[in-house]
């Protein structure tokens, strides 16, 4: 009885301190405050879209209106990355936080653990990026926490490809040249390094970014996002979490831009791929746009709940119409280039 009168004078307790309420919040949770930590979008049908929350992977066939959980069949580790194949879209692939890769035949119905090649260390890592090669949708580069892989078999066999990144492993983001595909960019925790032969040989390309002496120390500058223009190749954007850096000649030299931006921490970039000098940055402050190559920028947070932003992504079928993933009121659209945002129906299961 002792017990049981405890219970009761703790639960008053937190009944009169309102506690009770972030208690229940806590064990029940609400979906909408999930985090929407990354956007996939289907190459081809626009109704079709993947999320992965800190949770669970959600996938909507009619362009948000229902959402089904399609973590069945996985492990619990939480979703941290995710791919189209862009040749077979039904062919979906996750990567995670501590249990490797997965793939699905089926649009995310049935789950399969590709692992093969990846040492124990990169199994508990954290699965960062997928990127395609745009002429053969079985080569695939995998960024990671302990480095970069790579796939010619469509995830059955994976090799590491770290020659030349002897100073750093945590890879966070890979960019590729789309007009010469051999050309890669890997953003990691010690700034960025080039390859010219499909990651068969890494050198620094750090010039403006990180003095060399910093590359290992915690000053190093972490790459959150690394794209190639897709209409000048030789400019490649580099989103870090302290600010935005630009270069002209293909990583020889880079210059900080951006400096106006209220915040430099910068979770998710995207270029626009019909606008020519067009850059989205979203962040803890929100949306921000450039159309000219980064000198000067405007807010686009009209109609969001909250500014602090973990995702955004721009539709492969429609350039106009883009996704962002807040970290507390869920998924938001624009069908006008981020000039204004209306919230999306809660994900859950339909």
């Amino acid at each position: 009885m002792r017990a049981v009168g405890s219970h009761l004078t703790i639960l008053r307790q937190l009944i009169g301190s309102g506690l009770l309420l972030l208690v229940i919040w806590a064990l029940f949770g609400c979906n909408r405050s999930d985090a929407i930590v990354v956007i996939q979008l289907h190459p081809k049908s626009p109704d079709i879209i993947y999320v992965a929350t800190n949770d669970y992977i959600y996938k909507t066939r009619d362009g948000g209106r229902t959402w089904t959980n399609l973590s069945r069949g996985m492990s619990y580790s939480r979703v941290i990355s995710m791919a189209v194949d862009p040749v077979y879209p039904a062919t979906v692939y996750a990567g995670t936080k501590g249990d490797a890769v997965f793939k699905s035949h089926d649009g995310g119905q049935r789950w399969i653990s590709m692992r093969t090649g990846l040492d124990d260390a990169t199994i508990t890592s954290v699965v960062n990026q997928f990127l395609f090669d745009p002429s053969d949708n079985q080569h695939i580069y995998l960024a990671t926490t302990m480095g970069v892989y790579e796939t010619k078999n469509g995830g059955e066999n994976w090799s590491k490809r770290m020659d030349g990144m002897k100073e750093v492993l945590m890879v966070v983001t890979l960019g590729m040249d789309p007009t010469r595909r051999q050309i890669l960019y890997a953003g990691t925790s010690g700034g960025v390094y080039k390859s010219v032969d499909q990651a068969g040989h890494w050198e620094k390309v750090n010039n403006g970014l990180v003095p060399p002496g910093m590359v290992k120390t915690s000053r190093a500058l972490n790459v959150t996002s690394i794209l190639v223009d897709p209409f000048e190749p030789d400019t490649v954007y580099a989103a870090t979490l302290s600010g935005l850096y630009k270069t002209v000649d293909g990583g020889q030299a880079w210059q900080r831009i951006g400096a106006s931006l209220p915040d430099q921490m910068i979770m998710a970039m995207v270029l626009d791929r019909a606008r020519k000098n067009v850059i989205y940055l979203a962040g803890r402050d929100g949306v921000h746009c450039s159309e000219d190559g980064g000198e000067t920028w405007k807010t686009l947070n009209n109609g969001l709940a909250t500014t602090n932003i973990r995702s955004i992504a721009q539709s492969g079928t429609d350039p106009n119409l883009f996704y962002a993933g807040t970290n507390g009121s869920g998924l938001y659209r624009s069908v006008n280039a981020g000039e204004m945002w209306e919230p999306m129906p809660t994900v859950r299961e339909g």
